[in-house]
């Protein structure tokens, strides 16, 4: 069975050979600085040593460029040893920090009204934008056409789009202050993503579709299931419908923070699978999947344990026997590694992860 037949089959129920062994927060997409000076090379090497199946983080994404286009490059506002802050064409002023856990913090987002999404919709959000696609892309459907790992088309959120153009706070006045605005936002980032991927899927035949959110903190979902069905669920049909017409079996939504009663509306609004359930927001695994048996989840495995010692890993790697027999499930961290973890500690989870993973075949 191969990495992409695997990894379809079990988030969709259907029987496998044994559950992916993939690093969803890792690997080459996240070596610490002080792993690779620890151990010059890892970077390029992580993968192979851990044994990790896929790409990207088990599933790959291609290079087609769903956000904002024609944005150039940002101006250099203030630059230190510590910090950089830019600014960019799209009016947005960010702080890129050099060392941390915490690289980037938005200081000024780039729609504060009508106007500025006007002008945004115009200058950045063009369909027919032929530098969307990346120059080698009849080389990459050609790798793409026999490859042997899922391959997603990417949208960049029903709610997360617009939040990053407006930051939360004023997001959530907009609601209730100019609703009109929030929908129009809303459904012209899905009319485009809809345009690119009829392109796409004409040359390349996809697994899944993944929508980032962000849309949730400890304490649950920003909008409640009353918003969500008036703003989010419109949107998310459709992209269920385009799926549906395509053969695309997942339609996979990332968000951090409290997920467990905002996988029900997803469920709901046409979504299959969610990733990563977040241990420190209150995230569980097993009463997601009691209550909502038809959800497929990835992640769940709480990062902390790897910064305090063997003992804590072993009993952390082990609840994944248990969520994997629950079915729909394919085990993984619930976030990025911080700091504070020693590349030692890392590759411990990751290899006792691997046994349990093979020990299920």
């Amino acid at each position: 069975m191969t990495d992409r037949e695997r990894f379809v089959r079990t988030l969709t129920g259907r029987p496998v050979d044994r559950v992916p062994f993939i690093k969803v927060f890792g690997g080459t997409n996240a070596v610490l600085p002080h792993w690779e000076k620890e151990y010059p090379g890892l970077s390029s090497t992580i993968d192979e040593l851990l044994g990790f199946e896929g790409a990207f983080r088990g599933w790959g994404a291609t290079a087609v460029n769903m956000r904002l286009s024609q944005t150039g490059t940002p101006e250099v506002l203030e630059e230190s040893n510590s910090r950089r802050v830019l600014k960019h064409k799209d009016g947005s002023v960010d702080i890129r920090e050099k060392s941390g856990d915490y690289h980037h913090q938005t200081i000024e987002w780039p729609v504060k009204n009508r106007q500025d999404w006007e002008r945004i919709r115009e200058e950045h959000l063009q369909a027919d934008d032929t530098t969307r696609f990346p120059a080698d892309w009849p080389e990459l459907v050609v790798e793409y056409r026999t490859r042997d790992y899922p391959l997603q088309l990417s949208h960049g959120g029903v709610y997360g789009f617009v939040r990053n153009l407006m930051g939360d706070e004023r997001l959530l006045f907009t609601f209730y202050d100019d609703p009109d605005l929030v929908h129009e936002m809303m459904d012209t980032y899905t009319d485009m993503a809809l345009h690119l991927w009829e392109k796409m899927v004409g040359e390349v035949d996809f697994d899944l579709i993944e929508c980032w959110e962000d849309m949730a903190s400890k304490n649950g979902a920003f909008i409640s299931p009353t918003m969500f069905r008036e703003f989010m669920t419109p949107n998310y049909q459709r992209i269920a419908a385009f799926a549906s017409e395509h053969g695309i079996e997942i339609i996979l939504v990332d968000s951090d923070g409290y997920i467990d009663d905002l996988a029900g509306l997803m469920l709901e609004a046409g979504v299959t699978a969610m990733y990563p359930f977040e241990v420190g927001a209150g995230c569980n695994v097993p009463v997601v999947r009691e209550r909502y048996p038809d959800i497929g989840i990835i992640g769940g495995l709480n990062k902390q344990v790897m910064a305090y010692g063997k003992r804590e890993i072993d009993a952390e790697v082990g609840k994944a026997r248990e969520f994997i027999q629950m079915g729909r499930y394919v085990p993984g961290l619930d976030h990025f590694v911080l700091s504070d973890v020693p590349f030692e500690n890392y590759r411990y989870f990751m290899e006792r992860l691997r046994e349990v993973v093979m020990a299920n075949s």
